[in-house]
């Protein structure tokens, strides 16, 4: 770090591509890690732990290379764990490998718990301590700088304090940097934290004192931030709060909530604006949906569904915010439901390019967007059905085309499954009759559609349906139930989203395919840039 760079008030250490790998359902590649760390690095973190070196092939490979890679602001961090009972750390292996992972920086983790010194370990307690002082003064001693993890401290402090506070001692007199808390099982709660924490920073004096919490309660990122009200200075945590059972303490609401709400530095100047972009890369790597309604940085954080927000918002853009959601690089969006009022109408055609709504018309686009949900449509994802519903209440509307007819087949030959599909629209005042073949017979109305509409429309070869979703609304009518057709679309520079609903799946498809290509085909569309949030 540049010597004009104030260091932070609160250092963070990312646990993202170690504990964050056990979340059930992710496995990264050794490529995925360096793309992560990557974008961690320029967030602005202080410490990102990479893995196990010595453990398994990926994290051997994921050392190799982040050692001849540039690092603008994080040091790489090798996990580990004290040496074993009966060894002396040079001939454990793997804390030689810690030592060969060519890292700066090692973290290891050793026992506080009588419990889990006795039972787990089956060892002596004075072993145990031995073990936690004589791998940090080696480590040390190879010119490692250590950070020891106290593995479930707050068990520990609960059941036996002395002993928990002894274990700490002999972590410092080996020469570790920092002393993390550990709720591994994360069943602390906040008060708890605090009190162990203050009485640890008391016995310790200045050595610096870190909180690393989980999230089986429910309070991992409460239990940090009480930590960090009685004196921790460095928090572990992961971004989106990935993490093994239940998670870890979540990075992407600890960040802001240390900056925003409690005034202390964590990240460079200007890094906090990018951590909804952040959370997002580190989903879509970890090949897991986004949580639309995680705080600070979900699509949901700051949408405003009820008529009566919309409208207070309108006149003050803090009636419904904790925060203006630019700042952690979110945005406030409006979402049309069967709860708008007419302020969430204005502000929505408003996007799309529809200016000065009258009050009747809003009144009436309320009503039917009522009706038509009470069938069984959504318009809170499908923006782009929500601002044809006002678009086709202008006076001089006219349909970009109408469907007179269309016909779906689908049937097996052998082991081939054919599904075909014709259409016959009128364009202009012309009557267009087109057939088409596709995998099933969604992506067969897709292309008859097309086919009917590029001579035309040329750009219509550069749209693309980039998601389709199917739900059954009233499951319990079997067969006969209400489907809701979801359609995300893109053209490489913008998306936009259209919805269908009927107890005929293939009407609730034509609809939404239909919207999709009206909307973006008419001048007036305005859909969102790619990479914005809908």
């Amino acid at each position: 770090m540049p010597d004009s760079v104030q260091p932070p008030q609160v250092e963070i250490f990312d646990t993202t591509l170690r504990d964050g790998a056990q979340t059930e359902g992710i496995s990264y590649s050794a490529d995925d890690k360096l793309r992560i760390a990557h974008k961690l690095d320029e967030l602005g973190v202080a410490f990102i732990e990479g893995g196990w070196p010595g453990s398994n092939p990926k994290d051997a490979a994921f050392f190799e290379q982040a050692r001849t890679q540039q690092w603008k602001c994080a040091k790489i961090v090798a996990f580990g764990a004290t040496r074993r009972a009966g060894l002396q750390p040079a001939d454990d292996p793997s804390v030689r490998a810690l030592v060969e992972s060519g890292t700066e920086v090692c973290a290891i983790f050793g026992k506080s718990s009588v419990l889990q010194v006795k039972e787990v370990l089956r060892t002596t307690l004075e072993e145990n301590l031995k073990m936690i002082e004589d791998t940090v003064a080696y480590l040390r001693g190879q010119g490692k700088r250590v950070i020891y993890d106290a593995e479930h401290f707050f068990d520990g402090y609960r059941a036996e304090p002395a002993y928990a506070l002894q274990t700490l001692q002999a972590a410092v007199k080996g020469g570790a940097e920092t002393i993390t808390l550990c709720d591994t099982n994360g069943g602390s709660l906040p008060w708890q934290v605090e009190a162990a924490v203050r009485e640890v920073i008391a016995q310790l004096g200045r050595v610096p004192v870190g909180i690393h919490a989980h999230d089986d309660t429910g309070c991992g990122v409460a239990n940090t931030l009480a930590a960090v009200r009685a004196g921790a200075r460095h928090v572990q945590g992961t971004i989106n709060g990935y993490g093994e059972r239940c998670g870890n303490a979540n990075l992407c609401i600890v960040i802001p909530n240390l900056e925003l709400k409690l005034g202390l530095s964590t990240l460079p100047a200007g890094s906090l604006a990018h951590l909804h972009e952040v959370a997002r890369f580190v989903a879509e790597v970890a090949n897991l949906a986004p949580n639309v309604h995680m705080a600070y940085v979900g699509d949901s954080a700051f949408a405003h569904k009820a008529g009566v927000h919309v409208s207070a918002m309108q006149r003050h853009p803090d009636a419904y915010q904790h925060i203006d959601p630019a700042v952690v690089g979110n945005a406030m969006r409006v979402v049309i439901s069967e709860l708008s009022g007419r302020a969430n109408v204005v502000s929505k055609a408003g996007e799309r390019g529809f200016e000065n709504i009258d009050a009747a018309t809003s009144v009436k686009v309320i009503e039917i967007i009522k009706a038509k949900e009470h069938e069984g449509y959504s318009f809170e994802a499908a923006e782009a059905s929500a601002a044809l519903l006002v678009r086709r209440l202008a006076p001089d509307y006219q349909p970009l085309f109408t469907l007179r007819d269309y016909r779906g087949m689908v049937s097996r030959h052998g082991t081939r499954t054919l599904a075909e599909a014709t259409v016959k629209l009128s364009i202009g005042g012309h009557e267009v009759h087109t057939a088409a073949e596709g995998n099933g017979p969604v992506n067969a109305f897709d292309q008859a559609l097309r086919k009917a509409l590029q001579p035309l429309f040329p750009q219509v070869k550069d749209i693309s349906l980039s998601d389709y979703k199917v739900r059954i609304l009233n499951s319990n009518t079997g067969t006969a139930a209400v489907t809701r057709v979801l359609i995300d679309w893109h053209d490489g520079v913008r998306r936009w989203s259209t919805v269908g609903a009927g107890p005929n799946i293939l009407d609730a498809t034509w609809l939404a395919l239909a919207d999709g290509y009206e909307f973006i085909l008419t001048p007036a569309a305005k859909p969102k840039p790619m990479g914005e949030s809908t």
